[in-house]
């Protein structure tokens, strides 16, 4: 038997393993979208916009958190209208993610909710309508920021994958949504 044969031969039955595997998961329902909820999801009100002295030590969580794992990160903070109060680009970022960041701050405070709301959104549940609304940007990364139970602001952070995103911005986020 060849050596291209024999790759066949294992390709295809690894095919076939893995396929009788994914046939046996059972399928998840589709999503109702008639469904009607009691309550109004994200529906957490607004507050005082944050300070520029909050906003800058927000950043300096995330970059903190960033430094600690290694990874370069451009950090965004926003206050409740989606407007800059403090930005910081870390030496080696990426510059694509300059914008991203931003987006995903901007996003995460204009609907209430984190960024990766909206990614599950469109990839587990498949409700790729969400790519529609305005401004919003399906990728984790983007946490409002909560304190006394009123959004002050959000922070988004971009560099890296997702989760490398989520992990920097969630410690950010931290310093003022635990402090509560």
């Amino acid at each position: 038997m060849t050596l291209r044969t024999l790759a066949a031969v294992l390709m295809a039955s690894g095919l076939l393993v893995s396929g009788a595997a994914y046939a046996q998961q059972p399928a998840a329902p589709p999503p109702d979208l008639n469904a009607i909820p009691d309550k109004m999801p994200f529906n957490t009100p607004y507050g005082m916009p944050i300070t520029m002295e909050r906003a800058q030590s927000v950043i300096q969580a995330a970059i903190a958190e960033a430094n600690k794992r290694g990874w370069q990160m451009n950090v965004t903070v926003v206050d409740t209208n989606g407007d800059l109060i403090a930005f910081a680009r870390m030496d080696g970022a990426q510059l694509a993610s300059v914008s991203i960041s931003q987006h995903k701050a901007r996003t995460a405070v204009r609907y209430r909710r984190p960024t990766v709301v909206f990614e599950n959104a469109v990839q587990k549940a498949g409700f790729t309508y969400i790519l529609t609304l305005d401004d919003v940007i399906a990728s984790r990364g983007g946490i409002p920021l909560v304190e006394g139970g009123k959004i002050i602001g959000a922070v988004g952070c971009s560099g890296g994958t997702g989760s490398q995103d989520e992990a920097v911005c969630t410690a950010a986020a931290d310093t003022i949504n635990k402090t509560q």
